[in-house]
């Protein structure tokens, strides 16, 4: 089968190379233009880009993915199938009728259940107990499209987004491998989403890390969630100002901090630092301060004590 692969972000590495190794006939792959990064703010192709290029494949990077230039060019390749996975944009109708077979979307959650940018922090912060891969019939919609096929998996107890991310990258190509099987034997289903039962992942910015200390149970999970982007994070206050303090880990308590203020430190010691979060306190094992590394609670403490007392959050934010 011909197929033509759409992606930029690195979950769809996995995919990419098992289209690369497969019988297909990879005509190209389709990626982000290259985007400043950095302090100097030099331009770096994606993870897609620079895997396709190593593998000796053709890469095309349009700014307006619907100008008829780039349409015309896409359409002289005569995809049988395309694939896409953490592409960045919408197709447009040129586009996705432009396939002999399909046009198929990996996303990375159990539609419609968190449909949009950020579906594995979104799974994790609501506290689901499975996801997975769905492969869908591209719509102009967002992830609204039929669906052909799923794969779940469960959430583990300690999950961050950075592991699901992972798992969920490496179980994408086994999920396209047995849908194309249903392609080729002209056997594929195709099953309607029910629109009434959606939920929405919208893009995370760094804002979105920001911990909320009402319930502890809410806190790990959002710094789970948020690990590694856009990062969990807190504000310690000194003075006039304050300092961002990013969270990488916490361990829920047994003890009570019913009656304190939510954000409140209650304790430093070995085991880190105890904060108030609604009717549990939790435990700050591992953290960052803005322009410092990553380290163990207790190493930070010893030379950033912290008085017990203090109100961590929005009450110090700058």
């Amino acid at each position: 089968m011909k197929v033509l692969f759409f992606g930029t972000g690195d979950i769809g590495l996995p995919t990419l190379e098992w289209l690369l190794e497969s019988e297909n006939e990879l005509l190209g792959v389709v990626t982000q233009p290259d985007k400043p990064v950095g302090r100097h703010m030099e331009l770096r192709p994606s993870p897609i880009k620079q895997a396709a290029l190593q593998a000796g494949a053709s890469c095309f990077q349009p700014i307006r993915l619907r100008d008829s230039e780039s349409v015309e060019i896409l359409r002289a390749l005569a995809p049988d199938l395309i694939v896409v996975m953490a592409y960045g944009q919408i197709l447009p109708r040129s586009i996705l009728e432009m396939p002999t077979q399909a046009c198929l979307n990996l996303h990375a959650s159990i539609l419609p259940r968190h449909r949009g940018a950020a579906p594995i922090q979104a799974a994790i912060e609501s506290g689901d107990v499975e996801t997975g891969v769905t492969v869908m019939y591209m719509a102009e919609g967002l992830d609204t499209g039929d669906i052909l096929m799923e794969q779940k998996i469960r959430i583990g107890r300690r999950e961050t987004g950075g592991s699901l991310h992972d798992k969920l990258a490496f179980l994408a190509p086994n999920v396209l491998r047995l849908a194309m099987e249903f392609l080729k034997a002209g056997r594929a289903p195709r099953m309607e989403q029910d629109s009434s039962i959606a939920t929405y992942a919208g893009k995370l910015t760094r804002e979105h890390g920001e911990i909320e200390w009402s319930n502890s149970a809410a806190v790990d999970r959002r710094v789970r969630a948020m690990n590694p982007w856009p990062g969990a994070f807190t504000w310690i206050p000194e003075g006039e100002r304050a300092r961002k303090l990013k969270v990488y880990s916490v361990i829920q308590s047994r003890i009570s901090s019913r009656g304190q203020t939510s954000g409140t430190v209650l304790a430093t010691e070995r085991r880190g630092i105890l904060v108030a979060s609604g009717e549990k306190a939790v435990w700050l094992t591992d953290v960052q301060l803005e322009g410092k590394r990553r380290m163990r609670a207790s190493e930070f403490l010893r030379g950033n004590p912290i008085p017990a007392g203090i109100l961590l959050g929005v009450h110090g934010a700058p």
